[in-house]
């Protein structure tokens, strides 16, 4: 086998659900709880007779309100809608001033629901307009549509990066546990071997349990090394692809030039692309040698995998299906050339940027 090698990480984040306490809200508020306080103090030390700082509360309440209503609209995208959210946010906190002004005060005629009648039938029309803009205005449902896009290929891409980390961990658990145990087991069992030398039927029946043990540690090393192989985690991708190569029945070349680490997510699937691809020249190529090329380009990682072969492969395969369908699943795309007697080349290009 002749190899060579060259040895030569985006979609936006997105705006957290969580209330976001800036700097300048934080002081604000810091601020008028510390006057609050100062108040408190006077009134006590004035004799505490009629509460009066509740309305200083009041004050310094409302614009800290709204100032909050303005931070958390931040997490409303961009136009009539967070006009909606900043519009709906001032009049609760207008409703709740008017009716603690009317709690503080006479507690008597409930005058505050014309106030907020009028408040409230302001917020309606506002609701109603938005709600016949987006759904009456085609850019309005481009917008949408692009956003809710943006939304799926972040969350789809979050999905993968943690399947890719759990198939991770599960090819260390086996690696780890039940390899480790299998391994053990296998020398306990030679061991017993040995000792019974003297009972050739015991010993017969240790030595089939020892190879079964050997045959089951070969099949869960394999099981392993198809689920994510250890050197593609700890070393990257042209090592682990290296690898491959050498393990491969027939000649390979590989031209690896990267330089960097690339996404774990990336990385899985381009392994998989080069071992299926190599697995295919192996049982169709008949004894031609491939070609292995790793490149970068902008922000996609090229992969391309080439034999002399006869051609002619079945590009609607199960294998290069399930490939097609690995590679699309991160925004890539994956192209099969197999001309008879002109061999076969599979292309593939995965987005890679951090």
């Amino acid at each position: 086998m002749q190899m060579t090698a060259a040895v030569d990480e985006g979609a936006p984040k997105g705006p957290s659900r969580a209330i976001e306490w800036s700097p300048a809200l934080a002081l604000h508020a810091g601020l008028s709880a510390l006057l609050g306080l100062v108040v408190i103090v006077i009134w006590a030390a004035t004799g505490a007779g009629y509460f009066w700082p509740a309305w200083v509360w009041l004050g310094v309440g409302l614009p800290v309100a709204i100032h909050a209503v303005a931070q958390a609209s931040r997490r409303v995208r961009a136009g009539r809608r967070r006009g909606l959210f900043v519009h709906a946010g001032v009049t609760a906190a207008l409703a709740v001033f008017l009716v603690a002004i009317w709690a503080l005060s006479t507690s008597g005629y409930f005058w505050p629901i014309w106030p907020l009648a009028v408040l409230a039938v302001a917020l309606g029309a506002d609701a109603l307009v938005v709600g016949l803009w987006e759904r009456l205005s085609p850019r309005a449902r481009e917008q949408a549509l692009t956003e809710r896009v943006d939304v799926l290929t972040r969350t789809r891409r979050g999905a993968l990066d943690v399947q890719a980390a759990e198939l991770r961990r599960i090819e260390r658990d086996l690696h780890d546990g039940a390899q480790a145990r299998l391994v053990a087991l296998s020398m306990q069992l030679g061991r017993a071997e040995e000792r019974l030398a003297d009972q050739p039927d015991a010993a017969e029946l240790v030595r089939r349990a020892r190879e079964e043990a050997g045959a089951a540690i070969a099949e869960l090393r394999d099981l392993a090394r198809g689920i994510a192989p250890p050197v593609l985690a700890d070393r990257g991708l042209v090592a682990a692809v290296e690898a491959l190569g050498r393990r491969a029945p027939m000649p390979v070349r590989v031209d690896a030039r990267i330089d960097h680490r690339l996404p774990p997510v990336v990385e899985t699937a381009a392994y998989f692309v080069v071992a299926e691809s190599l697995t295919n020249v192996a049982k169709h190529g008949g004894g031609a040698g491939a070609l292995v090329s790793l490149s970068i380009h902008g922000d996609r990682l090229g992969i391309e995998v080439s034999d002399d072969g006869p051609g002619r492969a079945n590009t609607e395969g199960g294998g290069l299906t399930g490939l097609r369908n690995r590679v699309e699943a991160l925004d890539g795309k994956l192209e099969v050339a197999s001309p008879a007697g002109g061999g076969t080349t599979i292309q593939a290009e995965l987005p890679c940027g951090s």
